[in-house]
């Protein structure tokens, strides 16, 4: 279903850009002007505004049934993990304890920590050339 949607919205999308596309510029701020072609007419006009509001609605309604069909199969998580059930504290607040999956940061702490810090210099020293 969600595929059906997208190649819809996609379609929806690419006529919404022609559309405006072939719309007369207002006080000609492109410098294209008005020129005698087949969409020259006053009811032209007419229709691409109209084409470009139903467009323009479509687009809004597909994005909002692709918004409501990503978000229909998302369950609620904590950032923060699971809190052990067995423990409570006064208050019935029970403590948070932190992941111990042993992320990026945690392996780089790791890293710092096996290297051996190097030496202070004991006072000022000259620049050295290379």
């Amino acid at each position: 279903m969600q595929t059906v949607i997208i190649v819809v919205h996609l379609m929806i999308v690419s006529v919404l850009i022609g559309a405006v596309l072939l719309q007369k510029s207002e006080g000609g701020g492109l410098g294209m002007g008005g020129g005698a072609g087949f969409m020259s007419s006053r009811g032209t006009a007419n229709l691409l505004s109209r084409t470009t509001a139903i467009l323009a609605g479509l687009f809004f309604l597909t994005s909002m049934a692709l918004a409501w069909i990503a978000g229909a199969d998302r369950k609620p998580s904590s950032i923060l993990g699971t809190a052990p059930t067995t423990q409570s504290q006064p208050g019935g607040a029970s403590p948070i304890t932190p992941p111990t999956s042993g992320g990026l940061l945690d392996s780089l702490k790791k890293a710092d920590e096996q290297q051996a810090p190097p030496a202070a210099p004991s006072g000022p020293q000259a620049p050295r050339s290379q």
